[in-house]
């Protein structure tokens, strides 16, 4: 075999110096990879979007029952501090420091559900403007101090 039995045989010489040829299958399979991989991402997003949206609609419902709550916990307490000075009864202020006591645990448990949600959305906010990993802030990587 000499110098003209390999150049004629499609050897390596023959690739390096056109590309196409050996290009060209690969070219094919990425595209076929690329059109898979594009039809995936449609379809997760389409049915992440529609879990994002339920899960706004549930987070939003939860908010806006936890400040129901606490504006009722305010009212209660309110009225059993005018309770509590009218008839300073020892089983009254058992009962009292029990709402007191319940009221300061649902306004933590408040304030930590409303950390949750900032930090979902910036997430969310990352995820759709393609922020990379390397530059996330400090605020949606923070734990929590609250405790219940």
């Amino acid at each position: 075999m000499d110098g003209e039995d390999l150049a004629s045989a499609g050897g390596p010489s023959e690739h390096i110096a056109t590309g196409i040829d050996a290009a060209a299958p690969w070219a094919e399979e990425f595209g076929h990879c690329r059109e898979g991989c594009e039809a995936l991402a449609r379809a997760i997003s389409t049915t992440l979007g529609s879990v994002m949206r339920e899960f706004d609609a549930r987070a939003e419902g939860a908010a806006r029952s936890q400040d129901h709550l606490l504006l009722s916990f305010d009212r209660l307490t309110g009225e059993l501090d005018k309770l509590v000075e009218d008839a300073p009864m020892p089983f009254i202020m058992q009962h009292a420091v029990k709402i007191s006591s319940i009221r300061k645990r649902v306004s933590s448990l408040n304030l930590l559900l409303k950390s949750i949600q900032r930090r979902i959305d910036n997430i969310d906010r990352m995820l759709s403007t393609g922020i990379p990993n390397d530059n996330v802030s400090p605020d949606i990587v923070e734990t929590s101090a609250l405790t219940l």
